[in-house]
């Protein structure tokens, strides 16, 4: 059976209420000390849905700044409280309520904020620092000084093994630039020394030939040398070096050998053949007269016969041929260098 009795009013959020022990009307907002629920704890903020109830404590900052006598350090400021419309406070959910934030609660109204456990001029300071009555910020000064002086202790040990290492790197170019340069006057030294010994060598080895070797005539003058080209020449071409000079005047055995021929020869004239003992060949060619004969052994500047002019000739002279074993002919004058003679 339906009641004519007419259905309660929703409460409106603008209704006199009593809060507190005292009413107010509608769309009233005066916070009073009483309305005011005191926060307890060590910065303790509640938030839901971006603002706080009016009996939260939303925060406390603390600002440190470093200068050059210190740190300044927040003071112990009074709570300040921050109220809101009934009709938006009355809507919020219990603090208690929200998850991780009624631990920091407590129901004692009454109790004050409980101050901090230790001052914030003892921030950060040892309990050694601390038991002699450091300041905070002159401890963290003095922290600062001492990184600094150990960062350019740092430095400083860096800067001076770079620059011992460039030293001894330096130091070492330098001796290995040394040892080089003692190592090439060495080897110069050396290189000069066996070119010494070697042309001492080659010397004495002239020499010992000289003693062995002999040039064919005494008196002369050279005339004609070998490889020039003339129409004198049948072969267009001279075979032989010429030593001129007067007519008789004996001519030698340059090395002692056997003789492999001995007389007339056409355009040589009257010639005589000296076999040396490796096959060497020397032709003596115009000769006026010959000493020797075929077969017979001669030694080194024994007589073989005479300067002369007969055969193809244009004055008197000695045609000396040097020829290998072979027969092929060789230039007379450095034969006779190569044995240490010189013409």
């Amino acid at each position: 059976m339906a009641s004519n009795k007419p259905a309660p009013e929703a409460p409106s959020p603008f209704s006199t209420e009593s809060y507190g022990g005292a009413e107010r009307s509608v769309g009233e907002w005066n916070p009073t000390e009483d309305s005011i629920r005191p926060v307890r704890g060590r910065h303790r903020v509640a938030k839901q849905r971006g603002l706080a109830r009016s009996s939260t404590v939303l925060g406390v900052g603390v600002i440190a700044a470093v200068g050059a006598g210190g740190m300044a350090t927040a003071q112990d400021k009074a709570p300040v409280s921050i109220s809101l419309p009934d009709s938006i406070a009355d809507n919020l959910p219990d603090a208690k309520s929200l998850p991780g934030v009624g631990s920091f609660m407590s129901d004692d109204a009454e109790a004050a904020p409980v101050a901090a456990a230790a001052p914030l001029t003892t921030a950060g300071l040892t309990s050694a620092e601390a038991e002699q009555g450091t300041d905070a910020g002159e401890a963290l000064r003095a922290r600062i000084l001492q990184q600094a002086e150990q960062q350019q202790a740092s430095a400083d040990a860096e800067a001076k093994a770079a620059a011992e290492k460039a030293a001894a790197e330096k130091a070492a170019q330098e001796a290995k630039k040394q040892q080089d340069e003692a190592e090439a006057e060495a080897a110069a030294k050396k290189k000069a020394e066996e070119e010494a010994a070697k042309k001492k060598a080659e010397e004495e080895r002239l020499a010992k030939l000289a003693a062995s070797f002999s040039l064919p005539t005494s008196s002369y003058t050279i005339s004609s040398t070998y490889g020039q080209s003339g129409a004198m020449w049948s072969s267009g071409q001279h075979t032989g070096l010429d030593f001129a000079g007067a007519a008789g005047s004996p001519l030698k055995a340059v090395h002692s050998g056997t003789i492999t021929s001995a007389g007339w020869s056409g355009s040589y004239g009257y010639r005589t053949v000296l076999q040396l003992d490796d096959g060497t060949e020397i032709w003596y060619a115009h000769q006026s007269s010959i000493d020797v004969s075929v077969g017979q052994k001669v030694t080194t500047g024994e007589t073989i016969g005479r300067m002369g002019a007969t055969g193809n000739v244009t004055g008197v002279h000695l045609h000396l041929e040097v020829r290998t074993a072979g027969g092929s002919a060789m230039d007379p004058m450095a034969w006779l260098n190569s044995k240490g003679l010189s013409v």
